[in-house]
């Protein structure tokens, strides 16, 4: 056998990848699981997405290799989407990079940016693949904690504690997963701060501003921001075009150019259909999404009861995609869902996924039906 990359001794296998294959041995013996783990939306996409991509798989450059930095329009698009939504001015030309999902984003930004032995801030709880990737690339994760005590703020007195001569980078995830919880413009504003002090490229994944969200912001509305802020978004959750792989990152042409130099070393351009879709669903009126979020507000307030069939607590000014649940006398995490699952034939996150911060705490996804979340209930 070939030895494999001692990059790979870094990493494990990702919890969903290894626990959605129990869940399908599990239905595969004919087991009812209802899965409440995942966030990939089950709505459809919107219809004007769907006939966009149809209608341009005829036009003359449907299929070939197409630019590195996706189409003018699209480009155009999603300036116009950021100056609606955020006020956010941006140079679709220079300051702005299509991807193929925002997860690429997360690989390319780093191997753009960390050298090996170089350190990157990362939330605890946060996204398991800040970690991951840091690690391929040969960096080491500095984690800072996030917990209820400060609403899942950066504490800025601890971080300015450690040693941060080696950190190049902190991500940064509001609104946050797995918590749900809303930045602030003076929480942006203190993370600019800090990047410009210390030299820290600060990066905000953004990719749940408009789930069941009154207020959504970008930290590109702080004065400056650009200097020392990329932002990362998707459409996978916001129009339901996980799937699809289209994401985006914003910032100044400098950043954005030494982003570019891996992104066009790895892939050929994004499929034209799937542009063109994506321009659609940037063109969408705020009747979208209205319409989405009463279907997630009635999805939420079933898995609240959900959440309160098992005694746990949590905060219904969280926003997002799930809902993010403490569960009672210290119990542990890992415990309980695998309880609840083998029990109950219910799959349900346990926050330890996303860091030790995480122990104590469960986490439901919106992404299912609410038939469904009453019959979770019903097993509860």
């Amino acid at each position: 056998m070939i030895q494999s990359a001692k990059r790979l001794d870094t990493v494990q296998e990702y919890y969903f990848s290894k626990k959605l294959r129990e869940v399908r041995e599990l239905l595969a013996a004919g087991k009812p699981i209802i899965n409440m783990g995942i966030g990939s939306p089950d709505l459809q996409p919107p219809i004007t997405v769907l006939e966009a991509i149809q209608n341009s798989l005829q036009d003359a450059t449907a299929h070939k290799y197409q630019s590195y930095q996706g189409l003018p329009a699209l480009r155009n698009a999603i300036s116009d989407f950021y100056f609606d939504k955020f006020g956010v001015v941006s140079n679709s030309e220079t300051e702005i990079l299509p991807l193929m999902g925002s997860k690429e984003g997360i690989m390319h930004i780093s191997m753009a940016f960390l050298n090996e032995g170089d350190q990157a801030l990362i939330p605890n709880p946060g996204y398991p693949t800040y970690t991951s990737v840091t690690k391929l690339v040969g960096a080491e994760p500095l984690f800072y904690n996030l917990s209820d005590a400060t609403n899942w703020q950066p504490d800025f007195e601890e971080l300015e504690k450690q040693d941060l001569k080696n950190v190049k980078i902190m991500w940064v995830n509001y609104p946050h997963m797995p918590t749900g919880t809303n930045a602030t413009i003076a929480t942006f504003e203190k993370l600019v701060a800090f990047g410009k002090k210390h030299q820290i490229l600060i990066v905000n994944d953004n990719p749940y501003s408009f789930i069941l969200n009154e207020t959504p912001i970008s930290i590109l509305q702080v004065a400056e921001a650009k200097d020392i802020a990329l932002e990362l978004n998707s459409l996978s959750k916001t129009f339901n075009m996980a799937g699809w792989r289209v994401g985006m990152v914003l910032g100044n042409e400098n950043y954005i150019n030494q982003i570019l130099k891996v992104k066009s070393n790895m892939d050929s351009g994004m499929f034209y259909g799937i542009q063109k879709g994506a321009i659609a669903a940037l063109q969408l009126s705020d009747d979208w999404f209205l319409d989405q979020n009463k279907i997630y507000k009635e999805r939420r307030d079933l898995v609240w009861k959900l959440a309160d069939a098992l005694d746990c607590s949590y905060d219904k000014n969280a926003t997002g995609l799930f809902v993010w649940a403490k569960i009672p006398g210290g119990k542990k995490s890992e415990e309980v869902t695998d309880s609840i699952l083998y029990d109950k034939d219910i799959f349900i996150t346990p926050g330890t996924v996303f860091g030790s911060q995480g122990e104590g705490y469960i986490r439901f996804s919106l992404c299912v039906t609410s038939a469904i979340i009453k019959e979770a209930i019903a097993r509860i």
